[in-house]
């Protein structure tokens, strides 16, 4: 572990901290840090794996399952699709070209906000409050909450978001009584979640075993929705450089763009590694090369 960690720092300084969300750009470019959870509850952390930084999109694959728990599949996919789109996160390009005009993949900014108009809740505080509980309890800890400071600067610069969540509301993609603020409230909120290292590598485990939880023998999770989830990870999880990941890494994973990735080796290990310094498509860059040295050498590509 040392010696890969030794080896894949140096590339930070090929990329930043995303600077376009003000409070994402104060990460220390440099970190790097990685967590190895096993299924009998053996651990290795490594780096700066205690450093705290927000889910971002990663949290798009626990609102994902959890709207699926509060809809069932056929509701879900209604509103969003199934496939990768090839285009930035935050594109809205097919929205408009492609019918049916909904998104193509519930992991890009316009899938995962529509995705969040249907986790059930009388409030934003609510919705809020049930995806909290929610990680909390895929990550063993009732401590997480969410970067008050992070979900007002991404509140206060989402010129994008705010696009893609009222052309979804005029495509009925988000129902007519929708208040569309309030979804990205909860929205915001959910990518502000701050965790480490050690509780992506938690979540992730409960993933790699198919929503079973390997340290309690507790199923938290629908074989079925996991399934989804982690192929969703597989061909749409790091963006569009989701396709070059399979080949060289080949296993299911998710990024966000404060650093974070979460990855799954089936059946046997949760990881969650962070380097908060971006290469162009948003993923870490440091981040990226890790989980390639470890793969490789630990042979844990699925193909």
């Amino acid at each position: 572990m040392p010696k890969w960690l030794e080896d894949c720092r140096p590339f930070a300084h090929n990329g930043s901290p995303a600077a376009y969300i003000p409070e994402l750009a104060k990460a220390p470019k440099e970190a790097l840090g990685v967590t190895l959870l096993a299924s009998d509850g053996s651990m290795i952390n490594g780096g700066d794996s205690s450093f705290m930084f927000t889910m971002q999109s990663i949290s798009k694959v626990f609102t994902l399952l959890l709207a699926l728990i509060d809809n069932g599949e056929e509701a879900v996919f209604a509103k969003v699709g199934m496939e990768p789109t090839g285009d930035d996160f935050n594109s809205m390009l097919k929205l408009e070209l492609v019918e049916p005009g909904i998104p193509f993949n519930p992991l890009i900014n316009a899938g995962a906000i529509a995705v969040t108009s249907l986790i059930r809740g009388s409030s934003p505080e609510e919705t809020t409050e049930r995806i909290l509980a929610f990680i909390r309890l895929m990550a063993g800890d009732d401590s997480i909450g969410y970067n008050e400071a992070v979900s007002r600067s991404e509140a206060a610069t989402a010129y994008r978001n705010r696009s893609l969540a009222y052309f979804l509301k005029d495509n009925d993609v988000l129902e007519a009584h929708t208040d569309v603020e309030q979804v990205l409230s909860v929205y915001f909120n959910h990518c502000a979640i701050e965790v480490n290292c050690r509780h992506l590598a938690r979540m992730a485990l409960i993933l790699a075993h198919g929503g079973l939880d390997p340290l309690t023998n507790r199923r938290l999770l629908p074989r079925r929705y996991v399934q989804i989830a982690k192929t969703f990870m597989l061909t749409c999880g790091m963006y569009n450089a989701s396709g070059e990941f399979a080949i060289k890494v080949g296993i299911p994973a998710k990024s966000g763009v404060a650093g974070g990735i979460m990855a799954v080796v089936p059946g046997q290990y949760g990881i969650g590694v962070v380097g908060p310094a971006l290469d162009k498509r948003g993923n870490s860059i440091a981040g990226v090369r890790l989980l390639e040295a470890m793969s490789v050498e630990c042979d844990w590509s699925i193909f």
